[in-house]
């Protein structure tokens, strides 16, 4: 089994996506009007209209609910990151911090709320767990 995406449901997609492509320097596929995705070298972040939950179960997911999870985007140097963000963005949780298990993350929350993690890896174990993402990156990650 393999993870190949994560789908964020919204009222408001323009806005949504315009973050994204904001953010990560990725301009979205679109596939229909309610219904774009970022595909990066990891995986896929997905953003859909209410109008696509009723295609799976109505009312099973609802837009601006979570406060469980966190997206994750690994950035060559999360430092950068802040400042060139901080320019634009307003929501952020903390500035950038080393945390015990190696990495130096940043929070933010996107326009519904949602808890993103930029992170890069800083100690010796921390490089190495993240070695093959970071080596496929591509040029259009966030920097």
């Amino acid at each position: 089994m393999n993870l190949v995406s994560i789908r964020l449901i919204t009222d408001d997609i323009q806005r949504m996506v315009a973050f994204y492509q904001h953010l990560t320097g990725i301009e979205a596929a679109w596939s229909t009007p309610d219904f774009a995705e970022f595909v990066t070298p990891a995986g896929t972040l997905a953003i859909g209209t209410t109008r696509t939950v009723a295609l799976f179960a109505p009312n099973s997911a609802r837009p601006a609910d979570n406060r469980t999870a966190i997206i994750e985007f690994l950035v060559p140097d999360v430092d950068a990151a802040y400042t060139r963000l901080h320019e634009t963005f307003t929501d952020f949780v903390n500035e950038p911090t080393t945390m015990p298990w190696g990495n130096r993350s940043l929070l933010l929350r996107d326009p519904d709320g949602n808890l993103i993690n930029l992170f890069t890896p800083i100690t010796e174990q921390a490089v190495a767990k993240f070695a093959r993402v970071a080596a496929s990156s591509t040029p259009q990650s966030v920097q």
